[in-house]
């Protein structure tokens, strides 16, 4: 079987069609006898690169458990990455013998090509990889995929840094797969704990939103589809592993290292200026019970409350600061003014966009207009308090009006929130997403 002849189909709702988000997450069917099924429900895909000695073994011990212990129907996918050894034969033999194994043959090197090209061509519904090797302790394998299936989780990995994972390895690569994690950690705040390890699974839904965005095709390619699922909030499951390290590995440690350091830092400028569609998979499938309508419950009440005090407070010091620069050439009731009017059009529109989630231009010049007379109302509010207080009392003290104005700003704060939700962005925004995109 060569590439050109492995084609992605449809998702089964017609999502791809449509462009839009994700399909809901369902718990997949238990199928048929695997010797009588025709479409898998799991694709394991084993790259391998002049594997001529370990590909049989492999192959013959992962299909032999997968036979007796997993419940569904299965493939197992040989990507063959350029091999020059006899590797071709020995997959294609493989593929001749045992009924579920295919092999795919590359003409390029590259652990992310292979995982690419046989994932697109997938019919399976869960996908997974694991090394040749077999590194990994198979019994993992079923707890990897079974979130996967069960639709709880989007994609799947194997960890050798979970507390109950027992690894045995040499120092030198225990240091450098640590350290690449930490790496992970501090530059992209990644919250996967193993990048590294060969032993992952993800839904074909998913794949197919996700892989067009990873540009590595060597071996960064697990940590840019890991990095960009995550910060397209998917849910990634890990699964705590028993791993054996293998001595005759031919990875090249430097320069893969090198390498990674490298897709790091494109990643991280890609994610820095936006450059990386990531909304499209933002709130995945759309079954996150937050957005659910519940009788009593306003629909993002607790998260719009969240966004207008963050932005509240940005403004805030957006306000102080501009106010402190008009104040070294204009008077102070001037630049209260003008500080005062540039941060309540600066604030109508981050509350528009992150608050209320509402985008493009479509009603901006009225937003910012009905912004503009909620902020007078509270600026009334705030000024009419004070000019109440002085009419009877005369001369108060300090005190006496910094507790006024903080209980009328407060009271003006409450009543922004309430005239922004319920008169500036009505809350159809929240229930009809497609509206406001």
């Amino acid at each position: 079987m060569t590439t050109d002849s492995l084609r992605s189909g449809p998702l089964a709702d017609g999502s791809r069609e449509r462009g839009g988000g994700l399909p809901l997450r369902e718990h997949l069917p238990a199928g048929p006898d695997p010797a009588a099924c025709g479409v898998p429900v799991l694709d394991v895909a084993v790259p391998v690169f002049n594997e001529e000695e370990d590909l049989r073994p492999c192959v013959l011990r992962l299909h032999e458990h997968l036979s007796r212990t997993f419940p569904y129907a299965f493939r197992i996918t040989v990507a063959d990455n350029a091999s020059t050894d006899s590797t071709p034969a020995v997959a294609a033999a493989l593929a001749s013998e045992l009924r579920g194994v295919r092999y795919v043959r590359l003409e390029e090197k590259g652990r992310g090509r292979a995982l690419r090209t046989v994932w697109s061509g997938s019919d399976a519904p869960v996908l997974a990889y694991m090394d040749v090797d077999l590194s990994t302790d198979l019994n993992a394998l079923l707890p990897l995929v079974a979130p996967l299936i069960s639709g709880h989780s989007d994609l799947a990995i194997g960890s050798r840094l979970s507390r109950s994972s027992r690894v045995v390895r040499g120092p030198r690569r225990e240091f450098v797969s640590r350290a690449y994690n930490l790496i992970l950690r501090s530059s992209l705040a990644a919250g996967f704990s193993d990048a590294q390890c060969g032993f992952k699974a993800i839904r074909r839904e998913v794949a197919e939103r996700l892989l067009p965005m990873v540009e590595d095709s060597g071996w960064f390619f697990d940590t840019e589809l890991l990095v960009l699922a995550e910060r397209a909030g998917l849910r990634i499951h890990e699964v705590p592993v028993d791993w054996v390290d293998d001595p005759d590995s031919t990875v090249r440690i430097v320069r893969t290292a090198v390498e990674d350091l490298k897709g790091v830092w494109r990643v991280g400028r890609a994610l820095a200026v936006g450059a990386l569609p990531l909304d499209r998979l933002a709130r995945p499938f759309g079954d996150d019970p937050r957005d659910r309508a519940l009788a009593g419950v306003p629909c993002g009440l607790a998260r719009q409350l969240v966004g207008f005090c963050v932005v509240g407070v940005l403004s805030t010091l957006f306000y102080l600061l501009l106010y402190s620069l008009l104040r070294l050439g204009i008077g102070p009731q001037a630049a209260n003014g003008g500080a005062l009017l540039v941060s309540a059009v600066a604030n109508t529109a981050a509350n528009r966009r992150l608050t209320f989630g509402v985008r493009g231009r479509a009603g901006a010049v009225r937003h910012q207009a009905q912004g503009l007379v909620v902020f007078a109302i509270g600026l009334v509010l705030t000024s009419g308090s004070l000019a109440a207080l002085g009419a009877a009392s005369g001369s108060p003290s300090h005190g006496t009006e910094l507790a006024v104005l903080i209980t009328a700003n407060l009271a003006a704060t409450v009543l922004r929130f309430l005239l922004l939700r319920a008169w500036v962005f009505p809350a159809r925004a929240c229930h009809d997403p497609e509206d406001v995109r």
